[in-house]
């Protein structure tokens, strides 16, 4: 994994992978919600 790659790309990589993370976990919180599965 000692691949070069360009400046600013892994940077962006990897705000891209938490907001894809951070969509998911409210989609994935929103529906528990909506069927009540939170106490």
């Amino acid at each position: 994994m000692s691949q070069v790659v360009a400046p600013g790309y892994g940077a962006g990589r990897g705000f891209a992978l938490v907001v894809v993370l951070f969509i998911l976990l409210i989609i994935v919180g929103a529906s528990m919600f909506r069927h009540g599965y939170y106490c």
